[in-house]
């Protein structure tokens, strides 16, 4: 819903949340179903009614529960039925500068402030433990933002005694925390109050009114940032940039003024804005997201232009480049099949607003920002949010070369007859083991990323990876597949639950960039030994239909499993018996543990 893209009308969303959430409540789509605890330090009803919006707008559908006022530190460290039973997916605490129960006195002496620092400090790591102990789900925690006034001026930062200082200090100890301890996020409102105002932030009459911590019209800034979080936690960031050239990447039309001539550069102040901006997006590559161009232009004047000896972004930081004069939508269709991605994972990033109109309107599920001025291109994309980041593994950073690598295989591919003997050629190995800590973070976004190839499109944080791994009644798998090409890393999921001498297949995933490969013929031969291992008869899978899945409705069939049941919404029940004469599935993988 537009009215709830950046950049939103804060007051017009508070006016009217009530239609909002009727209307986006009657979209055809499918929700992601999630229980959310919100631990308050202040008033937050109207918190929960604007995070409740943003939420269904990422496809979210939230069940709340709100502490009373000011309750977060009991209802966080004493036991709660209500809470415990209400079983929370996520604990988000909501406390302000005001919930600092101690600030240095200008009396204090050193010590004394360091005490105060540590006490503080240690009364939110124990809520943070007894919370991540008791309820096992992922905990959001604000930070804290600057007070409204400085009694030293500007000393107050610099000086022990003021309350900068001391704000400062106490939030690098919750960042410190956040590093060593994962399901543990930020909510950084030090960073977005400052963007929205201090003052406006800080206005003392809804305080004194209403006992809100921050001014009412400020809230729809702060629900934003915090469904940004949950949305990243639950895989619905955005994968790629599909991106425009001319005045876009840079001032000009190549294609007319030729190459010399564009801004780009120190050399003139608009160079300098595009230079700038090319350097922000050439960050994203080590976050994972995919750079792409989708241009109206000759290809060898685009070439042109991203060859430019100013240019930050050149041609190899970009998996697919369109360059034609094919309308802008047909490239984004065609490029998401290329890269085995969905076009609604997709940002569109163009100065036309025709042309932005027209892919808005012709490719449902696309995100296509306002990029109305050069001055502003880094903002909007940046409050936008299409790819905040709550966990970076490895992987993230390969994956622009992991696709690189995808069209040198299709190439490959393209010179052989016989597929199998194509696959012999890329001499894979696969390394299948049990769930382990190094890969928890990795095995966590692949449950929320993974759309096509998934039976069940179970989301889990990684907090309930962690737990399931450490259950002895699930049997938990993930797969990494290498080949001559290079490491495609950890690209399959599976965990099943044992009942009795049943194995029920609670997830099964593979990432699409390894399809057709027999990386599932691998999985399912090492799943078969695991259960076969805890005496284990019966395999039974489930296939739930998405509009994403259709492609895997007879993949249990496929591996030789029988249809046992099918509803009128098409959700299906598959079995396999199994014992020591099962054979092996997979023909072409060198399987490792």
């Amino acid at each position: 819903m537009k009215e709830l893209e950046y950049p939103f009308d804060g007051e017009y969303i508070l006016k009217k949340k009530k239609s909002i959430k009727k209307a986006l409540l009657q979209e055809d789509k499918p929700f992601l179903d999630k229980k959310i605890a919100i631990l308050g330090g202040s008033t937050t009803s109207d918190i929960k009614l604007i995070l409740e919006l943003f939420l269904l707008n990422f496809g979210i559908r939230a069940e709340f529960y709100e502490s009373e006022y000011n309750q977060y530190w009991q209802d966080a460290m004493f036991p709660n039925e209500e809470l415990e039973n209400f079983r929370p997916d996520i604990i988000y605490v909501h406390t302000t500068n005001r919930n600092i129960t101690a600030y240095p006195a200008i009396t204090d002496d050193e010590r004394m402030v360091e005490e105060k620092l540590s006490e503080e400090y240690h009364r939110f790591e124990s809520m943070w433990e007894r919370l991540s102990s008791v309820y096992q789900c992922p905990v959001i925690q604000n930070n804290f933002e600057y007070p409204g006034y400085r009694l030293m001026g500007n000393m107050e930062a610099s000086d022990f005694h003021g309350r900068i200082n001391f704000i400062t200090r106490l939030n690098q100890k919750f960042y410190a925390y956040a590093q060593s301890h994962e399901n543990f996020y930020i909510n950084d409102i030090n960073y977005v109050s400052a963007c929205y105002g201090l003052d406006r932030w800080l206005d003392d009459f809804y305080w004194h009114m209403y006992k809100y911590a921050l001014a009412v019209p400020a809230i729809p800034e702060l629900a934003y940032n915090i469904a940004r979080i949950i949305k990243s936690i639950y895989g619905k960031n955005k994968k790629a940039m599909v991106l425009d050239l001319d005045n876009t990447l840079w001032g000009g039309v190549v294609g007319d003024d030729g190459v010399e001539n564009l801004a780009l550069g120190q050399e003139v102040p608009m160079g300098q804005v595009y230079t700038e901006f090319q350097e922000y997006l050439k960050a994203h590559k080590d976050l994972g997201v995919l750079l792409n161009v989708n241009s109206k232009n000759e290809y060898d004047n685009a070439i042109a232009g991203l060859n430019h000896p100013d240019g930050v972004l050149k041609p190899e930081d970009f998996i697919v480049i369109k360059a034609n004069w094919n309308n802008k939508d047909q490239n984004i269709i065609e490029m998401a099949n290329e890269l085995n991605i969905m076009p609604d994972s997709m940002v569109f990033v163009d100065d036309n607003p025709a042309e932005r109109t027209i892919v808005e309107t012709s490719v449902p599920g696309v995100a296509v920002p306002p990029m109305e001025s050069p001055e502003k291109y880094i903002r909007t994309l940046d409050r936008s949010g299409f790819f905040e980041v709550t966990s970076l593994s490895a992987d993230d950073a390969k994956r622009n070369e992991m696709y690189k690598e995808n069209a040198k295989r299709a190439q490959l591919m393209a010179s052989y007859e016989n597929y199998e003997d194509y696959l012999k050629s890329l001499e894979m190995t696969g390394t299948i083991k049990a769930f382990e800590p190094v890969y928890m973070a990795r095995i966590a976004q692949l449950t929320n990323k993974s759309n096509q190839f998934n039976l069940t499109t179970k989301r889990l944080s990684q907090a309930d990876i962690e737990t399931m791994a450490a259950d002895a009644s699930y049997i938990t798998l993930y797969g990494k597949l290498e080949d001559k090409f290079g490491d495609n890393g950890v690209v399959s999921v599976v965990i099943g639950k044992i009942r009795g001498q049943i194995l029920h297949m609670e997830l099964w995933l593979m990432s699409c960039r390894v399809l057709k490969r027999d990386m599932e013929a691998a999985m399912l031969d090492t799943l078969v030994a695991r259960a076969l291992e805890k005496g284990i008869t019966q395999i039974k899978g489930y296939y739930y239909p998405t509009a994403k899945n259709a492609m895997v409705k007879n993949f249990y069939g496929q591996m030789g499993f029988e249809k046992e049941s099918e509803d009128a919404d098409g959700n299906s029940v598959w079995t396999i018996s199994i014992d020591s004469s099962y054979n092996k599935k997979n023909k072409v993988i060198k399987v490792v543990d």
